[in-house]
């Protein structure tokens, strides 16, 4: 039988390692829980921002899954800056630097702990391109966890988000918007946990992770507050646990072929031109060429599916009830735009997720 603690075995077997096993009894271990596989949670959790103050839940649900599957959960922290908060200020100069800091955390928490795997979860902007670059660079099973996107606020019978504030700025600036309405849209946009709803950064990362393959289907749509993705997230580390088993790795996943179908994910969802910026990171993780010359050979040859906010009018719940990314990606392997052929987190190749998924929802109707 393969072992499936081949990395933690390092700090947990023989004489030697005793004084280590005494400190994992203080957390409550038991002498059978060293033979299991040892998964970090990176939990993004934090009250900073509405993008963040909802992840606990689901770092919650990972503990769960992962114990039911055999493995012991070990959360640490990522921290997170909220570009919605701190843009026009000084505060934003260390927006970009903290998607750094992020992959930091994972990198370190997993290469000094001997991690078998990990989950990372994450909601704002630069948490998910740094969760990725630190799966990547760790190299050890890994899956990424979005906490979901944020439904949307309503103010006399209209929809609202992020965007709906800004543009009452100027509205009101120029005297076209009355106080009170300024007011109540501030205070209405927004109401409650998970990411800006529209097509922007994180929703775009999100998307573009699922079609990479280091997220299951349908996770990239969710709402935060909603209950799916609570049983998203146990069914997410059962899935982790077996590619512990498998052995299967983020860079065995993140090819360049894999990189093409995110891109085209993101030129077919209209998505964020932040991901050129952190595609060309991620791919330098993966140790994959990759330059800002491919994502225009992409987008030459992808057409706009979706008519998703800040350049339409829909927001990504509302792409979720209507299918999801596999919609998307449904679409894109009918038109040969996408390698059906790449291996996934799941162990089953673009195609065969897509096909699975398809039996899914048909045995739900």
């Amino acid at each position: 039988m393969t072992k499936i603690n081949r990395r933690s075995a390092n700090i947990t077997e023989g004489v030697a390692r005793a004084p280590n096993r005494s400190m994992y009894y203080a957390l409550g271990y038991q002498e059978g829980d060293f033979k299991k596989p040892m998964i970090g949670v990176a939990n993004g959790h934090s009250t900073i921002t509405p993008c963040n103050s909802g992840l606990q839940r689901s770092a919650d649900a990972a503990v769960i899954g992962l114990k039911e599957a055999g493995a012991n959960p070990q959360i640490f922290g990522t921290p997170t800056i909220s570009d919605g908060m701190a843009m026009g200020t000084e505060g934003m100069k260390y927006s970009p630097v903290s998607r750094e800091v992020i992959a930091d955390c994972v990198e370190t928490c997993v290469g000094g702990q001997w991690m078998d795997g990990v989950m990372v979860i994450g909601g704002c902007d630069k948490n998910m391109p740094g969760g990725m670059m630190g799966m990547l660079r760790a190299n050890v099973p890994s899956i990424y966890i979005y906490g979901g996107t944020i439904l949307p606020g309503r103010y006399k019978g209209q929809d609202l988000n992020i965007v709906s504030v800004f543009e009452a700025v100027g509205q009101f600036t120029a005297g076209k918007m009355s106080e009170e309405d300024f007011c109540q849209i501030e205070r209405h946009a927004i109401p409650g946990s998970g990411s800006c709803g529209g097509m922007y950064t994180a929703n775009t990362m999100s998307s573009a992770f699922e079609a990479l393959g280091l997220s299951l289907p349908y996770a990239s749509t969710m709402a935060n507050v909603e209950g799916e993705i609570v049983s998203m997230v146990e069914q997410a580390a059962k899935v982790l646990v077996e590619a512990v088993k498998a052995d299967l790795k983020p860079r065995d996943i993140v090819t360049k072929k894999a990189i093409e179908n995110a891109v085209a994910v993101i030129m077919a969802t209209g998505g964020s031109t932040n991901a050129v910026l952190h595609f060309l990171a991620i791919a330098h993780a993966a140790g994959v060429e990759w330059t800002i010359d491919d994502f225009e050979r992409i987008r030459q040859r992808t057409p706009v599916l979706c008519d998703l906010k800040p350049s339409g009018q829909y927001l990504a719940v509302d792409l979720h009830r209507a299918g999801g990314i596999p919609a998307v990606m449904k679409e894109l392997l009918k038109a040969g735009l996408l390698h059906g052929d790449c291996i996934t987190i799941t162990g089953k190749t673009v195609a065969e997720n897509w096909l699975a998924c398809r039996s899914c929802r048909a045995s739900r109707r």
